[in-house]
């Protein structure tokens, strides 16, 4: 862009499908400026903004510094590529006020941790309504000092007064922390997601959900789940609920985990009936015990370890409002009877996708032919399907196309 000619005559710019017709590009309005700004990269902008004066002064328009994401890494450790030290100080000495949508992408160094709570120290001026912090790789957030993290996360709490998403996954924010969120910013929370957080107790976000009223969507891991929680989130004053996200997570084999009573439950769906439970299971099989013995409303299960057919058996009994389910892995006990279960009660279930399982061809026809042209995506790897008597791996899936109404084929795993 530097090297353009200003006086070029007959250049063109297209917006909204209309082509516009300028004679001199250093007298652009700056509305169609700053909309040609927003796509560039940040680099390419700075320099345009080395081209003239007008884009110069269009580089620093506040519009431009609403929606920032620091990238802060260690060069001798990761691929990422960071943001300027000198544009970082810019920013917060020109620019710290005009932030509104903020998110920093750390790697797993303590230092680049570091520099992010740093920087937000420095947000005193700004009033930001979204905040993430994303560690590209652990621990990064985890081995900062804990009072450097929460006296940085303070001064974002304190002074934006009208946050309405954070995302903090894998820090050491704590509950006293949450009560300064609360305090500050309890009327506009729309949404919290805080998986991983070990220092942040039930107490904790059961204050956030008393308060903030307004929450949408919420993300956490189980062993912050309680019934209490549930009761708060479906209280009269509490506004209905769109995403609940449970992580369950074993950190050591045998780990004991409490059980949610169904009574919770059914009050979280009469209060928000169409609210999406999204669950995320890393357990040991003998783990599974207190989950899905009575019915639950969860609607995305993902089972990210092996997981038995007893239990998979009592997910077609118990979860009525299935709508996509994830099995990465279960051993060589064929799942046909625990499938057709699945099909026959979990009448809402659309997407499927099985790993490293086993399933007769037979029974993987009946359980498409159950679910039928509602299965909009359907995942199965070719291994996971056990010719028959009935069908082989070249005639599956005519049959399967059949009963979807599209052409189907089992996934191939990629060699090389």
């Amino acid at each position: 862009l530097g090297v353009w000619n200003m006086q070029l005559e007959a250049k063109s710019v297209q917006l909204n499908g209309v082509v516009l017709f300028y004679s001199n590009w250093a007298r652009l309005p700056q509305e169609l400026l700053l909309h040609i700004f927003q796509y560039l990269p940040l680099l390419d902008r700075a320099y345009a903004s080395q081209v003239c004066r007008g884009w110069n002064q269009a580089f620093h328009m506040p519009e431009l510094w609403r929606c920032f994401e620091f990238e802060l890494n260690q060069p001798a450790s990761s691929y990422l590529k960071a943001t300027h030290p000198d544009l970082i100080k810019q920013i917060i000495k020109r620019h710290s006020n005009h932030l509104q949508y903020v998110s920093f992408k750390v790697d797993s160094s303590t230092e680049s941790a570091e520099a992010a709570c740093d920087i937000l120290s420095q947000l005193v001026n700004c009033s930001l309504k979204t905040l993430g912090l994303i560690s590209t790789a652990r621990p990064s957030f985890m081995e900062v000092p804990k009072s450097h993290f929460i006296s940085a996360l303070t001064v974002v709490f304190v002074n934006s007064k009208s946050l309405s998403s954070l995302k903090i996954d894998d820090t050491p924010v704590d509950d006293p922390s949450l009560k300064v969120l609360v305090a500050n910013n309890s009327d506009t929370l729309k949404l919290l997601k805080m998986s991983s957080c070990p220092h942040v107790s039930p107490a904790g976000i059961l204050c956030v959900a008393d308060q903030c009223h307004g929450l949408r969507e919420l993300a956490l891991n189980y062993h912050l789940l309680s019934d209490e929680l549930l009761l708060a989130l479906s209280s009269e004053k509490h506004v209905h609920l769109e995403h609940l996200r449970i992580d369950v997570v074993s950190e050591n084999p045998g780990q004991h985990f409490h059980t949610i009573k169904k009574s919770s439950w059914d009050a979280m769906v009469r209060h928000s009936p169409k609210f999406n439970l999204v669950m995320y299971f890393f357990l040991y099989e003998d783990e599974f015990g207190p989950f899905f013995i009575e019915e639950i409303p969860v609607t995305h299960l993902y089972f990210g370890r092996s997981v038995s057919k007893e239990v998979l058996g009592r997910v077609g009994l118990h979860c009525p409002r299935l709508v996509e389910l994830v099995v990465c892995a279960n051993g060589l006990r064929p799942l046909d009877e625990e499938l057709i279960r699945i099909a026959k009660h979990c009448t809402q279930l659309s997407a499927i996708g099985l790993g490293e399982c086993e399933v007769s061809c037979s029974a993987f026809v009946e359980f498409v032919k159950m679910c039928g042209r509602r299965l909009s995506q359907l995942s199965i790897m070719e291994e996971v399907l056990i010719p028959d008597h009935k069908y082989t791996l070249d005639e599956i899936h005519w049959e399967v196309s059949k009963h979807l109404g599209r052409v189907w084929f089992p996934d191939m795993m990629p060699t090389w």
